[in-house]
């Protein structure tokens, strides 16, 4: 049985410490020994996994990668915060988007990529979450920015769009890393399809496992899952399904490609190595740092100590352990071409006769 949320242990910022302390019990302590059912449970409480995985860990993603959740490509000297943004505007690039849109940004973090989206394209966007933390700092870092009028967010299953949107509401759609989260990749491109306006244009940028890697190994299995459980994902799935997903609900794909299996002089998961020597610019080694044997030992410690004066909630800590598994699973995956953050597809919902 699943671990159960207790609303009793709310936080005014919209967090539950409950699911923040239950997170890890979706997993088993020693990964190799994950099971069918394992995934199963998660897939059936998707809900309670991602949600207790970003109230403990959107705090940290901000300290350490800033206001949008996602990887990129990298230039040789290419600022971070630059490589993000440009990573952006080639999917608004891609999907052709055009002034006055109405565009779904779905899983849209704390907003990051809706607020440079929005401006790069001028563009309408609303952006969709079932998280209220991150959706409640998404409002306040887009009335800062001052441009609350083009940029909204609303709280909602990403699974029940067309629930909450209704048919044939929206010029376009995108999703940043986002629909690996669901349940089933069917169901949310199905969702999807069905706001979308005939014709309308869908971007993803989907997190896979690449045709390299082989679950029959258990070496390949075992860092799916740790993937998983560093990520609030319930099941890690092979690019092949990703694809055929999207045909299945009846897109009609026009440009796709692994933007991971560029061959890049600098890597995506260059960050995560720690590696100070790689950083790009001089402001980049803090961001680089963080992630060094020394930035984990602070934060590893700092975290401990701020949970134990409750200026975090309960379980955070322990949520921050875990990304330490992902980081050293996605640098290995990435450096043996197993997994991508960056399988690119646009796709079009065809127009009516």
């Amino acid at each position: 049985m699943a671990p159960a949320a207790s609303e009793s242990t709310a936080h005014a910022d919209g967090r539950v410490g409950r699911r923040i302390e239950n997170y890890t019990a979706f997993w088993q302590k020693d990964v190799s020994k994950e099971a069918d059912q394992d995934t199963e449970n998660r897939l059936a409480n998707y809900t309670d996994v991602i949600n207790g995985y970003y109230d403990g860990a959107t705090s940290l993603y901000e300290y350490g990668w800033g206001t949008c959740f996602h990887f990129s490509r990298f230039y040789k000297g290419e600022p971070f915060y630059q490589a993000l943004a440009r990573h952006e505007h080639y999917l608004a690039f891609k999907m052709n988007l055009k002034p006055g849109m109405r565009v779904l940004d779905v899983g849209c973090g704390i907003g990051g990529p809706a607020r440079e989206i929005a401006q790069f394209a001028d563009v309408q966007i609303v952006g969709l979450n079932n998280n209220e933390y991150q959706v409640g700092r998404a409002r306040k870092l887009t009335k800062k920015a001052g441009i609350e009028n083009q940029v909204t967010f609303t709280i909602g299953d990403f699974m029940k769009l067309a629930e909450q949107f209704g048919e044939n509401s929206f010029d376009a759609v995108y999703a940043i890393e986002a629909t690996v989260h669901a349940p089933s990749w069917e169901g949310v491109y199905g969702e999807i399809m069905k706001v979308l306006k005939p014709g309308g244009v869908f971007g993803v940028y989907e997190w896979c496992m690449t045709d390299k890697w082989d679950p029959s190994i258990p070496a390949h299995k075992e860092v799916a899952h740790e993937i998983e459980i560093g990520n609030g994902i319930p099941e890690m799935r092979p690019l092949a399904k990703a694809r055929e997903a999207i045909l299945n609900v009846g897109f009609e794909i026009e440009h796709e490609e692994d933007l991971a299996d560029r061959p890049d002089p600098v890597p995506w998961y260059y960050p995560l190595e720690g590696d100070i020597r790689k950083a790009q610019t001089l402001w980049d080694m803090f961001t680089v740092w963080r992630m060094s044997s020394s930035g984990k030992f602070v934060t590893h410690h700092g975290l401990w100590f701020i949970e134990k004066l409750g200026i975090v909630p309960k379980g955070t800590w322990e949520v921050g352990e875990t990304l330490k598994i992902a980081a050293d699973a996605l640098v290995k995956s990435g450096r043996e071409k197993l997994f991508t953050p960056m399988y690119l597809v646009v796709s079009r919902k065809p127009a009516q006769n």
